[in-house]
């Protein structure tokens, strides 16, 4: 499907208006490349584009080895290696550079403070010099009882802080929002809700293991007490700002059985006060029609005047919300102004929770470049490859803007569904939606006109999201294809196959494209229409985070170890 490109048209902001968001944009940049020095949230800024202005980064590099009984880096057969820190035994959170540290969210399979031996599961957030690597602090979080259900064993925190000034704010793996202190001295004693270990002697000398401690968290707002939310597997929503508000997916989802969602009542999207924790506004807009977990990140930019908060849902749909308090936030909880909603699956897609299944949430995260929003379409790994779908939506338009619309024999319109949202049994039809918001859609295409499209021109699902600079956008499929299009028009460039599973997404910086798979290589591409493989570097281990860079480091995260790359 190609449609027209529109342009966002909306009413210049009076100047009160102006003069409260200026310091906003400027902070975004609606894009633009991040300051050299800081990646400070997943996506490096609210907009979530994945670029960064780091200059001077190599495209080969050699990680060296490792000692097989105590895991330590021998640097000596290294080369453009800074340096290796340890992480747990299992790492999905990508890396954020801010303040002259490193913070990434794993497991506690690094065993970093004495108390709490490696054998013991958590999930943590740990925190090193940007410099050197050197250990700072771990913010420590047991897991919850209901187990796998909920808070799946061995994974940690699976999600990425965001950084401001002095404080990180963090969801954990027990569906909490958790703030802390970045600055202040580490806490010698441990979190609220962990004690000690009984029995485990100190050990000096332990490998990997020094002296400081415990972070200083600041507030917790746990969204299974307090909201009722009840997670699927795992909470893992990397939270954003803008201004005072802090946006949250609340991870609430569907039972263990994918029958029924528990708590159809509870939030999905939330915006708490990030100074106090309290919670502003809740909405719960996907409701019983959850599919699965909802383990998606929110985005958010200023677009047409408009300050806009692009939450993904467990049911599929885009929604848009107004970035602000509502008049009504005296209330507990208020009600937000939801400003538009897109379907992004046909509307005869059938969810059944098998590979089969062609009907699909939404993992990743929204990217907003030059006032459109670009979505693709994913489910859980498990799921199998499947048919994808990457999106270009205009935020300029309100209401229901999906590309088609549903009615029943009477030619009344049909409510969403869970499990599908035409059911031609029942007599009912789509009709093409007047008010649709989609630029483009991208499903594939022929890039070598033989006239059919085969698997290396075809989008699959995926977990991860567009990185997009100079009009190309670039994204990779969980299959291990990486697709490079025109973001203005979705037309292809080109693709290629890592010949391997990708769950993270690319970071641009430096002319270059890195991103990184599962057989543990992060490939490194020239940003241009035309293909150009710069490198392939093996990194020891399997890569499910996405490369960062700031200054004039690369950062990633491998199922073990933290690795900074320089020349």
């Amino acid at each position: 499907m190609k449609m027209k490109l529109r342009e966002i048209n909306g009413p210049w902001p009076d100047k009160i208006w102006f003069f409260r968001w200026s310091l906003v944009l400027l902070s975004l940049g609606f894009c633009a490349a991040l300051g050299a020095g800081d990646w400070p949230q997943w996506g490096g800024a609210a907009s979530r584009c994945g670029v960064s202005d780091a200059k001077n980064l190599p495209v080969a590099w050699s990680v060296g080895d490792f000692d097989r009984e105590t895991g330590k880096w021998i640097k000596k057969d290294s080369q453009n290696i800074r340096w290796v820190a340890k992480l747990g035994s299992t790492t999905y959170g990508t890396p954020i550079v801010a303040g002259g540290r490193v913070f990434c969210a794993t497991n506690n399979g690094g065993g970093w403070l004495k108390k709490y031996p490696p054998d013991l599961d958590l999930g943590c957030l740990l925190c090193f010099r940007q410099d050197t690597g050197g250990f700072l602090w771990q913010l420590s979080r047991e897991k919850l009882a209901a187990g796998r259900a909920q808070d799946w064993p061995e994974q940690g925190i699976c999600s990425a802080p965001l950084v401001e000034g002095g404080r990180a704010w963090i969801v954990t793996n027990r569906g909490e929002v958790v703030c802390i202190d970045v600055k202040s001295k580490p806490a010698s004693s441990p979190p609220n809700n962990l004690r000690p270990v009984p029995g485990v002697e100190a050990d000096a000398k332990a490998a990997g293991r020094e002296k400081n401690g415990e972070a200083k968290i600041a507030w917790i707002f746990d969204m299974i007490k307090e909201l009722g939310v009840v997670p699927h597997n795992m909470t893992s929503g990397s939270a954003t700002s803008a201004g005072d508000l802090l946006f949250v997916n609340t991870g609430n989802g569907a039972d263990e059985k994918h029958e029924r969602v528990p708590a159809p009542n509870a939030p999905s999207f939330i915006a708490l006060d990030k100074n106090t924790g309290k919670l502003v506004w809740a909405d719960n807009s996907p409701g019983e029609n959850i599919l699965d977990g909802q383990w998606s990140s929110p985005a958010f930019a200023v677009l047409g005047g408009v300050p806009q908060v692009i939450f993904p849902g467990g049911d599929g749909w885009v929604y848009s919300f107004r970035a602000e308090s509502p008049k009504s936030a005296g209330k507990a909880p208020a009600k937000p102004d939801l400003l538009w909603k897109f379907d992004c699956n046909p509307k005869d897609s059938l969810w059944n929770d098998n590979a089969a299944s062609d009907r699909c949430n939404l993992i990743a995260t929204p990217v907003i470049y030059r006032d459109k929003v670009y979505i693709a379409v994913g489910q859980d790994p498990e799921g199998g490859e499947g048919p994808g779908r990457l999106w270009c939506i205009d935020p300029a338009k309100r209401g229901d803007v999906s590309p088609e619309l549903v009615f029943d024999k009477q030619g009344k319109p049909v409510a969403p569904r869970r499990n599908i949202a035409c059911d031609a049994s029942r007599g009912e039809t789509t009709k093409p939606n007047p008010n649709s918001a989609a630029v483009w859609r991208y499903t594939g295409a022929d890039a070598d006109g033989d006239g059919k499209i085969d698997f290396k021109e075809t989008m699959h699902r995926t977990l991860g999201m567009a990185a997009i600079e100079d009009d190309l956008l670039v994204i990779a499929d969980i299959t291990g294809l990486v697709h490079c299009l025109d973001a203005r028009t979705g037309k292809l460039h080109w693709t290629h196959d890592l010949m391997s599973i990708v769950w993270g997404s690319p970071c641009i910086a430096d002319g270059k494209i890195f991103i990184g798979n599962e057989d543990g290589d992060v490939v490194v591409f020239a940003l241009s229409q035309e293909k150009k493989v710069l490198g392939t570097n093996p990194v020891g281990s399997p890569v499910y985070t996405t490369p960062v860079a700031a200054g004039n480091t690369l950062y990633i995260a491998t199922k073990e170890q933290l690795i900074a790359v320089g020349n």
